[in-house]
């Protein structure tokens, strides 16, 4: 054992040391007029970084000329661009649209400012010279956006871009604040992960340094992946900034009278002011402070139709909760995760909870990553005034790919009622891209303290998955989690509980060089079973084949068949009047998936399942046409339909969910955005409309319209409104800089 130790320790010092003489230099200097112009000849002084294809001809030469240059001086990062196209006629800029790539020519840059291999931010601009930003948790691995996964598009933050268009190609420079980066300085010396990269839309090839080779999902997103970068000379500096806003409208609903005969509209005029203060105690430690927090502009939710026992997951989408997000994940197997910011200032039903106010630190301490939040809920009907407050520690142990950590989350309400639970964390690169991950979580609450003894595991969740984290060749996914009956974070988002879990997944990705129609091609197999505590019977399981790959182009699909099975302990409710009786069931489902390439400005997906389920038969189908007519006009459609048969109790529902997304744009300033969606099985129309005039970074009128319309209301007695609710608010938000 001690000499496996040894061996390991020299191993991670040698690879650490090697690391360190790989280091680029980023020069420093003075007098950049940016202006996106890239023609004056200091930036000829600094050397281009070497390009090579990441697709569709991994590690091939660029098709055009490009030349991607990083400077700085005391106050900004530089990233330049000189996209030289034999085609000018051909470059893209379809949106104008805030965060909105939209399938256009782009120049971007990653950066690890806090060089721990997990997280990132990644700054994009395109010819239309739209801003979009992101930040990167976990390596890029583990689930997409919808389930929360680790890519976080709803992060923003402070920096600029400029851009130039002429008959030699499009031209672009990106000018980030040290302060917007969060940094650590070591000794003069701040070491960041780096990664830069130009697509080409119309020939779907991206152009990536340092030259990363596609051996896995993401892998040019990957911080892991980023070469180490030194920048020399830069002083940590101290900024303020103070976000006061103003808040007009009116708000209309429907209430039941006294009778219960009808309904009687109240129109409610609202007027509240408020802001937050954000500030750098360190330039890699960030405090902000809120005050009758609002969140008028927060984009609506989707609608959702859940044909499962459990409960849907939705991302969070408001400002405050964003930056350095990752460092408050904390996963507990799957979905589940012990603190979930939606838990605050939103019901179950994710209506707003007014909050008095909060704070929330985040950043480094010498090696420890800390974050710390704690907030305020007003009373609102039968739900108290709640305080909610989270720590959360986490550093790099036994290797720079390696973490360790742990969480405290505190749920106490002014009746009295309290929920505190705390977790340990810890990911492990066993070898190579072998990556083990442990967590622990255990809670207490109201039940716990009168009814249970808390020494036993009923109150905790033990998750652990040792996986394979590459694409080409043998892969591999291993996991258990182990949940108690009465684990409950009262901070947190559990999808079921009260179960034992066993997963795994075995695959072969075969990678494709040359002239080959395909980049890659996967073929899998996974299952999972959940066992009942008390007995240990299966309650439910899953197991299947699937085929997946991604052409040349860009398009990518898959094919896979499950067996599954269920054993319903109590009814399961499908729709209005539909339920699935108690009972064991087991039956077989095919899936068919196919994406077009994201370049190409008219596309669909189409995603397909059929089959048996439970005592009948369900089809589904869910479409997602979109087209860019324009650089001030785009449409997004996403169609779902469900169609259920249960024949032997003569029972069927059909669901369909249209969701409807309109951009407009007038300028990069001015804008519009519409998510109109339509839920047959609630028989619901929604409208969710936002104006934006976004003078610069942090100075932002919004006007927003909701609006929800009863599609059938002669179901119900009395008769239902026609306008479920309806608001038209005014928002104004003004950052001041100190």
């Amino acid at each position: 054992m001690k000499r496996t130790s040894l061996i390991l320790l020299i191993f991670f010092v040698v690879a650490s040391l090697s690391a360190q003489d790989n280091l680029l230099l980023i020069p420093k200097v003075k007098g950049i007029i940016f202006d996106g112009r890239v023609d004056e000849p200091l930036w000829d002084t600094v050397s281009p970084l070497p390009l090579v294809q990441y697709e569709p001809h991994a590690g091939a030469a660029p098709t055009e000329k490009t030349e991607i240059r990083l400077a700085h001086d005391d106050k900004y990062l530089y990233g330049s661009i000189r996209a030289f196209d034999s085609d000018p006629n051909g470059i893209r800029g379809n949106s104008l649209y805030r965060d909105r790539l939209a399938g256009s020519d782009h120049f971007e840059i990653l950066l690890d400012a806090f060089n721990d291999n997990e997280t990132a931010y990644v700054f994009s601009t395109t010819p239309s010279g739209i801003r979009n930003d992101v930040a990167i948790t976990n390596d890029a691995t583990g689930g997409t956006i919808s389930s929360g996964g680790w890519l976080n598009r709803d992060f923003n933050t402070f920096w600029d871009a400029e851009v130039f268009i002429n008959d030699q190609g499009w031209f672009a420079e990106i000018r980030i604040p040290f302060s917007s980066l969060r940094f650590q300085d070591q000794g003069g010396k701040v070491i960041m992960g780096l990664s830069v990269q130009r697509k080409i839309a119309r020939k779907v090839e991206r152009l990536v340094f340092p030259p990363i080779p596609p051996k896995t999902d993401w892998a040019f997103l990957k911080p892991s992946l980023a070469q180490k970068i030194v920048i020399e000379g830069v002083k940590p500096t101290q900024t303020v900034y103070v976000t006061p806003y103003a808040l007009g409208g009116i708000t209309s609903t429907n209430q039941l009278n006294a009778t219960q005969s009808g309904y009687t509209k109240n129109r409610d005029a609202q007027g509240d002011i408020g802001g937050e203060v954000k500030f750098s105690i360190t330039n890699n430690l960030t405090m902000d402070f809120t005050v009758n927090t609002d969140f008028a502009q927060a984009e609506a939710d989707d609608q959702l139709v859940n044909l499962t026992r459990f409960s849907l997951f939705y991302p969070e989408k408001r400002q405050f909760f964003q930056e350095r997000a990752g460092i408050f994940d904390f996963r507990t197997g799957g979905l589940s995760r012990l603190f979930f910011s939606r838990r605050i200032g939103l019901t179950e039903a994710g209506q707003p909870v007014p909050i008095y106010g909060g704070v929330r630190l985040v950043g480094r301490l010498k090696t420890w990553d800390l974050g710390v939040l704690n907030m305020q809920t007003q009373k609102m009907g039968q739900i108290p005034s709640e305080n909610f407050g989270v720590v959360r520690l986490r550093r790099r142990v036994f290797n720079d790919n390696s973490f360790a950590g742990g969480m405290l989350t505190t749920r106490l309400g002014a009746d009295g009622s309290r929920n505190i639970a705390y977790g340990i964390d810890g990911l492990i690169r066993v070898f190579d891209d072998d990556y083990l991950t442990v967590q622990w979580a255990q809670t207490f609450d109201d039940l716990d303290r009168e009814n249970h003894p808390i020494e036993n595991f009923n109150s905790g969740r033990l998750a652990l998955e040792l996986n394979r984290r590459r694409r080409a060749g043998f892969g591999y996914t291993l996991g258990t989690i182990l949940s108690g009956s009465n684990y409950n974070p009262g901070l947190g988002f559990v999808d079921r509980s009260d179960f034992k879990f066993f997963t795994f997944a075995l695959s072969q990705t075969w990678l494709y060089p040359g002239e080959s129609s395909f980049i890659w091609q996967r073929i899998q197999v996974s299952g999972n079973t959940y066992l009942n505590n008390r007995d240990n019977q299966v309650l439910s399981a899953e197991v299947g084949p699937e085929w997946s790959f991604s052409t040349r182009g860009l398009n990518s699909g898959s094919v896979g068949v499950k067996w599954l099975y269920e054993d319903l302990l109590e009814d399961f409710q499908l729709a209005d009047g539909i339920s699935v009786p108690v009972g064991d069931y087991s039956f077989v489902r095919l899936m068919a998936s196919y994406q077009m390439a994201f370049e190409r400005l008219l596309k669909t997906g189409v995603k397909l399942e059929t089959g048996r389920f439970y005592d009948g038969w369900l089809h589904s189908i869910i479409l997602t046409p979109s087209w860019y007519a324009s650089k001030h006009f785009e449409l997004g459609l996403e169609y779902a339909y469900n169609r259920a048969d249960f024949s032997d109790r003569e029972q069927q529902f059909d669901i369909h969910i249209i969701r409807l997304r309109i951009g407009t744009a007038i300028n990069n300033k001015i804008s519009t955005n519409a998510l109109v969606q339509f839920n047959s099985e609630a028989s619901l129309f929604t409208a969710n409309i936002r104006f934006r005039y976004n003078f610069r970074e942090g100075n932002d009128l919004w006007i927003v319209f909701n609006e929800g319309i009863n599609t059938d209301r002669g179901r119900f007695y009395p008769r239902l409104p026609i306008s479920d609710n309806q608001s038209v608010l005014i928002k104004y938000l003004h950052t001041l800089q100190f």
